[in-house]
Parts: structure tokens; C-alpha cells; sequence
């Protein structure tokens, strides 16, 4: 053994347990070396083709994920022995998707990730890697922008709900997923329906029934957090629900919300950026031309920037009185 040598980490140094053969190269440890302390009673163990535990116990959570980063993360083997390890922990483009990335965001309906019996591992097409042990390749043509949890850099919900989705038979288990993914207030419904489309899995029965659980799902939780905004933010209570129409019969649309004594209507919109451009402009334009204010509030700001999407109101609001009297309306439920 050189000076270079790691010593054994102690059972806390959870960072330096998990150690991939070019890492451990470059902290002066020769293949031989590796391999001598890897024989049966030896202090270290191979936990997947170049990666080592460098204890000899069973391997934890965050042993099993940082193994999985570090194989799933390691140079093509043509690059190997030619390029010296980079600084950072060495897990390249790769990141944790699936159950076990749902397990890390703290999903109360995914198995812990001891209980797993692989972990998901995003890497880009163009890799030729191969499945390992409990480590499950799969490849995307455009990786997202990964989210980091303690240093492990995790798919996004959204992508990860539907890479667990995509090996799950059970309908129960994929309604629970979807339904907390959306009510624990990981993200909205719209991205998660996206990428469910994109892995081509609304096709079966049970995520398409799932699917339209989630969008009711998630309707009421935006609705339950703007009733909560304008109660909590001290705003007029408007009526809820309504449509709008002019007196002779034209039908203007339905609102979510409206007050009648300021001519504000608010829409709670979950439309796609695209759909919004075109439809919510013209809806827009046709209520100004009454005189009637509409705004538009998005779950993702109801849930991310409630205090700021209260301001927007409430300067609506209070602009009223700087403004002509609206046309008359009838107001109908909705």
C-alpha cells in the first residue's frame, strides 16, 4: 500500500464508502491492490462491475443509489484507461429516476429504496451500457435537468413518476403515484400527463383511468389554494364558478371566479403555454372590450407564489374605479 492509499472509511463517511475503480486509481489503489482487499473476509466488496463498497456490510440506501450514479456515470471503457478521473463525485450525466428517485423525493407510495430490487438510472441514448445487478439502464434522447436531494441528482418528478409507471402493472399502485404526486405537491398535472405521453403509456387502460383521476385530482387542489388566497390575503369573497353571458343570450365563457361590483373575472388556468398564447388572449380581449378585467392564475403560481399572485389580484381589484363602467352580464352557476 502507497501513502495514497484510502484507508477503509469509517461507517459515517457515507460520501467515500462507494468508490468507482478510476476514482480509487487515482488515489494511488492498483487493481491488484482493489482486488486483494475484495477476497472473501477482505474489508471492501464489489457491489457492481467497477464500483467497490469499501466496507465489508451490508450496503445501505445511499451505498446502493451512489453505486448505481457511479456505474451508470463511468466513462465508456475505450476512455477508461486514457482519461484520469474527473473532480466531483463522478457520476457524469446520470441520474436517479423511477421508484427509487420517488423514494428519495420522500413518496410515501414508493418502496424505500432498500426494499427495491433495482434502481432506475437515466443516462443519455447514446451510451452503451448495460443493465447490472440492481442497477436498471434507461436511456433518454434528451436528459432533463436533474433535481439534487443531498447531492444525488434526481430526475424530475414528472419524468420519474412516468419511468416507474412504465414498469408497473398494478392500477392501484399507479393512482397512488399520480394522485401524490399532484396532492403532496410535487408538481402539476399537466407535466406528468406529458411525459406519460411522450413514454406512449396513456394507451393503457389502467394509466388512462389513472390519468383522469389525476386531472380531477388536481383541479381541486388548485381550486382549494386559490379559495385559500383570497381568504388568507383578505381579498373581497367574489361568486365562485359562474358564466358569464350578455343579456341578449351571447355566451362569454365561464370563469372561476368574479366580482361583480369591480368587473374582475379570475381564471384558473391549466392550459399548455401554447394553448394560453391563443386562447386565453382571446377570451381576454373579448371581456375588455366589455369592460370586464380577467385574470389568469396558473396552479404552479398558486402553489409557488401565492403571496405575489394576491398582489396581481388585488391591484385588478382596486384598479376598478380608473376604469369605465363594464357592460351589463349575466351571471349564471357554472
Amino acid at each position: 500500500m502507497t501513502q495514497n492509499t484510502p484507508l477503509s472509511p469509517r461507517p459515517h463517511d457515507v460520501r467515500h464508502r462507494v468508490q468507482s475503480a478510476a476514482q480509487l486509481r487515482a488515489r494511488g489503489v492498483t487493481a491488484a491492490q482493489t482486488a486483494d482487499r475484495c477476497l472473501p473476509g477482505g474489508p471492501w466488496q464489489q457491489l457492481l462491475p467497477g464500483v467497490y463498497l469499501l466496507h465489508p456490510g451490508t450496503p445501505t440506501n445511499e451505498d446502493r443509489v451512489r453505486g448505481a450514479l457511479l456505474y451508470a456515470g463511468r466513462p465508456p471503457a475505450t476512455a477508461r484507461r486514457t482519461v484520469p478521473a474527473q473532480p466531483g463525485p463522478g457520476y457524469g450525466e446520470a441520474m436517479v429516476t423511477g421508484l427509487a428517485a420517488l423514494a428519495l423525493y420522500g413518496f410515501a407510495s414508493a418502496p424505500p429504496v432498500i426494499a427495491l430490487h433495482r434502481i432506475d438510472v437515466l443516462v443519455p441514448r447514446t451510451r452503451r451500457l448495460r443493465s447490472a445487478r440492481f442497477v436498471q439502464v434507461t436511456r433518454a434522447a434528451s436528459l432533463p435537468r436533474p433535481q439534487l436531494r443531498l447531492g444525488i441528482p434526481l430526475a424530475p418528478v414528472e419524468r420519474a413518476v412516468a419511468d416507474a409507471v412504465a414498469a408497473l402493472t398494478d392500477a392501484s399502485t399507479v393512482r397512488r403515484l399520480l394522485t401524490e404526486a399532484v396532492r403532496g405537491g410535487h408538481c402539476e398535472p399537466g407535466p406528468v400527463v406529458r411525459e406519460l405521453n411522450a413514454a406512449e403509456l396513456l394507451g393503457r387502460a389502467h394509466v388512462a383511468d389513472a390519468v383522469d383521476a389525476l386531472l380531477v385530482e388536481g383541479r381541486a387542489v388548485a381550486e382549494g389554494r386559490l379559495y385559500e388566497m383570497v381568504r388568507a390575503y383578505g381579498l373581497p369573497e367574489p361568486v365562485w364558478n359562474v358564466e358569464l353571458s350578455l343579456p341578449g343570450g351571447g355566451r362569454l365563457g365561464g370563469v372561476d371566479a368574479y366580482w361583480p361590483e369591480q368587473a374582475v373575472a379570475l381564471e384558473l388556468g391549466a392550459r399548455s403555454p401554447r394553448e394560453d398564447a391563443v386562447a386565453f388572449a382571446a377570451e381576454r380581449e373579448r371581456l375588455e372590450r366589455l369592460g370586464i378585467a380577467l385574470v389568469r392564475v396558473t396552479p404552479k403560481q398558486l402553489r409557488e407564489a401565492m403571496a405575489q399572485q394576491a398582489v396581481v389580484l388585488r391591484t385588478a381589484l382596486m384598479a376598478a374605479c380608473d376604469r369605465e363602467s363594464a357592460a351589463c352580464v349575466v351571471v349564471l352557476p357554472r
